[in-house]
């Protein structure tokens, strides 16, 4: 159990997060613009490069992720700022998907990314109440939107996203950036330095995974491999 210190400290953090990301959710940046050109009818596309702004995108969710965790810790005054740009990310990360699989899904996976982090939030304010049935209660809606993004991910894409790697690779993900956050407002930054390498590698093969399924799946949409 984290300690009560830092579990204030974790709770205020995730909770601006929170709040913030209910007015930034509507705020684009397509950060993947040479991507959308693959739509129908559209360029055709370099794989490496894709892959490359796959994980550009996948970097900078678990870098603004660090960011806000090390402002938070330290009260710095740039946690909103922060917060604004990891928010951003989860609404580009549904935009990445937009070319292949429609507007619909892109903004689903977007609202499904969002849930991520507003229930990582429920699961610290009912550990810092002492609510063990709370903490529980949103652990579980935690995993279970975990699993949720696993599941829309493998039904658009089946046969290149087994369900049980997906589900293997959220979990994973949802683990070491906990690991991270605790450990770095705990003060034990050898071990969250350690933790974040973990969440990067885990990250990159994440990316490479979700870019070589749509490639896979889309040929058509990318020039052959030289």
């Amino acid at each position: 159990m984290v300690r009560r210190s830092v579990r204030t400290r974790i709770v205020g953090a995730f909770g601006a997060l929170v709040l913030l990301g209910v007015f930034t959710m509507g705020a684009v940046t397509d950060h993947m613009s040479a991507a959308a050109a693959s739509g129908p009818g559209g360029a055709i596309q370099n794989r490496v490069t894709f892959n490359q702004q796959m994980r550009k995108l996948w970097e900078d969710h678990i870098t603004w992720t660090r960011l806000f965790i090390v402002s938070a810790a330290a009260s710095l005054p740039d946690q909103g700022a922060t917060a604004n740009r990891l928010f951003q990310n989860q609404v580009d990360i549904g935009g990445a998907i937009k070319p292949f699989y429609g507007d619909a899904a892109g903004n689903q996976l977007a609202a499904l990314l969002h849930d991520h982090i507003a229930l990582a939030a429920q699961i610290i304010a009912a550990a810092k109440a002492g609510d063990s049935a709370g903490v529980a209660s949103a652990s579980a809606a935690w995993y279970a939107n975990a699993n949720q993004i696993a599941e829309f991910l493998s039904n658009a894409n089946p046969k290149n996203w087994p369900l049980d790697q997906m589900k293997a690779m959220m979990k994973s993900h949802l683990d070491l950036t906990l690991q991270e956050a605790v450990d770095r407002l705990n003060g034990n930054f050898t071990a969250d330095i350690a933790d974040y390498e973990r969440v990067h590698v885990e990250i990159l093969s994440m990316a490479d995974f979700l870019s070589d399924g749509i490639i896979a799946q889309f040929p058509e949409k990318f020039a052959p491999a030289q």
